[in-house]
């Protein structure tokens, strides 16, 4: 099981960014603002934050989190909070669908929603989410958020803050996503701390919304709305475990004891339809108690007491446990035979087979490693874990030009994860694919939000290409966007 992490900052150095990118944003001429064609926020105000400038506030915060974050990059992971996710969008009164996803490697209870689409949860949440209705309560919650644009109306409330104030709590928020919400809220302090706290917070009656709209959104998408006030009531347990260390989600979410009952009225009036729990969300959650045991082998100690309780050996989310944390330790025969059991069992199961072939990797089986996902893959056309596996399968063999064939399909479909760019351009190299390296390499510091070292990678890749031909068009073509975007950055 193997976790990239992003790159780190410091907390002062991501205020600085936020602040100065995010104050050019708000204080966008009038003139500019109405050019949009999408509707502003209703009210006295007429609207403070356009849907125009949401989108370029959730771009920036992006950039911002793709720099400091750490982050979870494991398909696995990402591929199952991309499908519950999108099992709940069609169901939320969304006006804009095309989310970003953002997966925090932390432990704390955390998610948010930021202005231009984007969810943020933390792994931590997979931990204290003891069922996936309960996960997924979170998630409709943080949706409702969105589609009712709570962010934008508690700014509009706040007419008279001044630009850097509300650039200070984009800042504040990136901080709070990033780290912890004390730290996020203490870098504001100048910038009218109270005001920006107040504003972080969501109001109580916007709070009473996204439960009554998150529930329906759970059950519309045939979800258990009781996850909601079962998930409240973990929070409110560890709130009180913890003492004054409030956990992270409840610093922007307030929550009483009145608020939790409430929700667990309003639950009770859905029909009761037993609705059980997908394996793979209990598949994901030993995947990630691996991840965040202090070492392999406290894990492997935990998930082998696991099997002692009654029925275990029937319970495959505990055994996957125990084969990941095998790997983990570096006991890659007992981790291989456990997974090759379990896909006895569960044949053509996808969680199994990337996990086995990961394994075979690790013990240089690459032959056999490369048949499974191959096999697999023509089951599963597209699939983004067999694929980016079977990607590192062919670097790890020192096929470059087959690994970076895959690649380049998985960044078609999904361009905005900047790993996938690295690895392109570490592919790319290994084929000798010079143009390759640089086009991959400018779009992933596009993403990091260094658009002059993107600009250069291009004019490098432009360079070496014959004059007139299909590829060096279509890098002219991206050349001129790039350095659109420069110069607009450079003019704001």
């Amino acid at each position: 099981m193997k976790f990239d992490d992003g790159r780190k900052t410091s907390a002062r150095g991501i205020l600085k960014a936020a602040v100065f990118t995010l104050a050019a944003l708000l204080t966008t001429s009038p003139a500019s603002a109405q050019e949009t064609s999408l509707p502003s926020i209703g009210g006295t105000g007429g609207g403070l934050i356009s849907g125009q400038q949401e989108s370029e506030i959730g771009r920036q915060v992006m950039v911002s989190i793709r720099r400091s974050a750490p982050r979870i990059t494991d398909p696995l992971v990402y591929d199952y909070l991309s499908a519950i996710i999108y099992q709940l969008v069609p169901s939320a009164p969304l006006q804009n669908r095309e989310l970003t996803l953002a997966l925090i490697d932390s432990p704390q209870l955390n998610a948010f929603a930021v202005p231009g689409g984007i969810v943020g949860v933390n792994g931590g949440l997979f931990l204290d989410a003891t069922t996936e209705q309960q996960f997924a309560s979170v998630l409709a919650h943080e949706l409702a958020h969105l589609s009712q644009r709570h962010f934008a109306r508690r700014v509009e409330q706040q007419e008279t803050s001044a630009p850097l104030t509300l650039a200070g709590m984009i800042a504040g928020i990136v901080l709070s996503a990033v780290t912890q919400s004390d730290i996020g809220l203490a870098a504001i302090a100048g910038t009218q701390a109270l005001s920006v706290q107040n504003m972080l917070a969501y109001s109580r009656s916007h709070e009473q919304e996204a439960d009554r709209v998150g529930m329906d959104i759970l059950a519309t998408a045939g979800m258990d709305p009781r996850g909601m006030p079962e998930m409240f009531e973990i929070m409110m347990r560890q709130n009180r475990l913890q003492g004054n260390q409030v956990p992270e989600y409840l610093s922007t979410h307030p929550l009483t004891q009145s608020r939790v009952a409430d929700t667990r009225n309003r639950a009770e009036q859905y029909p009761h339809l037993n609705i059980q729990d997908g394996q793979e969300y209990h598949l994901m959650r030993s995947r990630l108690q691996v991840h965040y045991a202090p070492s392999p082998d406290v894990a492997v100690d935990t998930f082998e007491s696991y099997l002692e309780r009654p029925d275990a050996k029937r319970n495959h989310a505990i055994r996957y446990g125990l084969a990941v944390a095998y790997q983990a330790n570096n006991q890659l025969d007992k981790a291989e035979q456990e997974l090759r059991d379990l896909l006895e069992q569960n044949p053509g199961r996808i969680t199994l087979q990337v996990t086995l072939a990961d394994v075979l990797n690790d013990r240089n089986k690459i032959g056999e490693a490369r048949a499974l996902l191959e096999e697999a893959l023509a089951r599963n056309p597209g699939n983004y874990p067999i694929t980016y596996t079977l990607a590192q399968t062919e670097i790890s063999a020192g096929n470059g030009a087959a690994a970076a064939e895959l690649l380049r399909e998985l960044t078609r479909q999904l361009p905005g994860q900047e790993h996938l760019w690295a690895r392109l351009a570490e592919a790319e190299g290994m084929a000798r694919n010079i143009v390759g390296v640089h086009r991959a390499r400018a779009e992933y510091d596009a993403l990091m939000g260094d658009l002059e070292s993107a600009q250069r990678q291009l004019r490098q890749a432009q360079e070496k290409l014959p004059a007139g031909s299909p590829q060096r068009q279509a890098v002219t073509e991206r050349l001129a966007e790039i350095t659109r975007q420069l110069q607009a950055q450079r003019n704001s």
